[in-house]
């Protein structure tokens, strides 16, 4: 059906095939089920690409520029949705969004499962879901009030999280995948009283990705761990990849049932990481149910940890058959609320890897970017989803917009000098960001870090600055203006020379 709507003033065309009508909603339009397309008449303006997971890149690129997106294809698999990658046309997750011009911006957004997806071009936005058909969110006026009423909708219809976790201590970014017992005993009594609420391990602690016991450097187990962190008053937290398992894991070896295939039976490769691909759960299955609910019960009401990390999760959306043909971010989504279950509601989940509409209402935070480093740019890659504190920052900014909706992690802050690159500015705003995601993790041993640096994590962790968004990227943190415009400009200078 063709028809011409009134949106803010503006007339604009727009085509659909679902059901019904247009229908008025808070700060937009309601657009019926199915695939709709919009004459925008905007020309060469700027568009806002979502990614689909925490670490697909999103931001604003001109029309005419070439789009965002993932070119390594090894990489993409991991890191985006393959299926829909196009190298010629903008395109998006869930929600896109043109500058439409005097600070307006002319949104649509998805209001439903099903793997929304989104085009533009200098003439047209369009929206379509993969499977089945749901409802649309169009929306036209100042960015933060079109984005803030597309959050509202979908809290309505998917939920949302209020919970903040606190000042985290994570031990990824000083010791990756070395962490021991031993040293981790040594950082849990240095961390004692100082102002953290959480202290969670990383990946390193487990026999094999999919395998979820102990491994030779946890000699008393996970449990006596978790019971070292709440004696000191923190919440004990957990790193877990319960979507995954790599193929030599006892897992994919000896319950091969459990896994993810595709159309001719093989086992799908739903991303690449620890030098190989590793395989997806078919959430589809209630086998795989319950081996998450075991697996939950067992990390928080067996060992204590009441906070978990849950990474690489994206990949319980991978494409592929499904039992009775079962609708991958729906699959997804109902493992999820096993997992919130079987934790309990008074555990932390975060989601990395995560994706945001089947995530909402039962995740708490969000990664909103790849991982951070302790160094601004790597020269040897412009993939936007590869692990630097710019794309980190960039990302983060890109999903602010999310804020009502679910705790939006940032990654990491440093404060140590040691094994750090990063410049006083790039060390800012890692840390006004944070204070603007009000979600503040710090990965550096206390032990690293020198009298002066131990004090300025401490006040920073302490302080409880008021934030004004001013712009798109400008903030005001307890008066004091913070712009990020250099840090996402493509051809800043990175590392100036002193």
């Amino acid at each position: 059906m063709a028809l011409l709507i009134e949106l803010a003033g503006h007339t604009l065309a727009l085509e659909h095939d679902g059901p019904g009508s247009p229908h008025a909603a808070d700060g937009g339009l309601i657009l019926p089920p199915g695939r709709v397309a919009l004459l925008h008449g905007l020309g060469d303006v700027p568009f806002y690409r979502h990614g689909q997971n925490s670490w697909s890149p999103c931001g604003w690129r001109r029309l005419s520029e070439p789009p965002l997106r993932i070119a390594n294809p090894v990489r993409r698999v991991t890191a985006d949705d393959d299926a829909w990658d196009d190298p010629a046309r903008h395109h998006s997750s869930a929600v896109a969004a043109l500058e439409a011009g005097d600070g307006n911006v002319l949104l649509l957004g998805a209001l439903g499962l099903g793997v929304p997806r989104l085009t533009a071009d200098r003439d047209t936005l369009a929206g379509w879901y993969e499977h089945g058909a749901q409802p649309w969110f169009l929306a036209l006026g100042p960015e933060d009030e079109v984005f803030g009423a597309y959050s509202r909708e979908l809290a309505a219809r998917l939920g949302s999280s209020d919970r903040r976790a606190g000042n985290v201590w994570c031990s990824w970014y000083a010791y990756y995948e070395t962490i021991t017992e031993q040293q981790l005993s040594k950082d849990v009594a240095a961390l004692r009283g100082l102002p953290f609420d959480v202290v969670q391990i990383d990946d390193g602690w487990e026999r094999l990705v999919g395998d979820w016991e102990p491994n030779e450097k946890f000699p008393s187990g996970m449990k006596a761990l978790a019971e070292r962190i709440t004696d000191t008053g923190m919440t004990a937290g957990l790193w877990l990849a319960p979507f995954i398992a790599l193929p030599d894991s006892e897992l994919a070896r000896r319950q091969p049932q459990l896994l993810l295939r595709d159309s001719r039976g093989e086992k799908v490769i739903a991303g690449h990481n620890w030098g190989t691909g590793y395989h997806a759960l078919d959430l589809s299955t209630p086998a795989a149910h319950e081996y998450l609910a075991e697996l939950t019960h067992r990390v928080v009401h067996e060992w204590g940890f009441k906070y978990l990390k849950l990474d690489f999760i994206n990949a319980g959306a991978a494409p592929g058959a499904r039992a009775d043909g079962g609708e991958r971010e729906q699959c997804y989504r109902d493992a999820l609320a096993v997992i919130r279950r079987a934790a309990g509601d008074d555990v932390y989940l975060l989601g990395s890897g995560g994706i945001l509409l089947p995530s909402l209402g039962i995740l708490d935070g969000m990664r909103s970017g790849p991982d951070v480093a302790p160094m601004w740019q790597n020269y040897a890659s412009d993939d936007p989803s590869d692990a630097m504190a710019r794309n980190a920052v960039v990302n983060t900014l890109h999903r602010l917009w999310q804020q009502p909706l679910i705790e939006v992690d940032p990654d990491v802050i440093y404060f140590r000098s040691r094994l750090n690159l990063l410049t006083d500015q790039q060390l800012a705003w890692l840390r006004d960001l944070a204070d603007i995601c009000r979600f503040r993790a710090v990965s550096d041993p206390p032990g690293w870090l020198t009298g002066a640096e131990l004090d300025a994590m401490t006040a920073y962790l302490t302080a409880r600055p008021g934030i004004e968004r001013l712009d798109r990227y400008r903030y005001a943190v307890d008066g004091r203006a913070v712009d990020f415009t250099a840090a996402v400009t493509p051809g800043e200078q990175l590392y100036p020379i002193s």
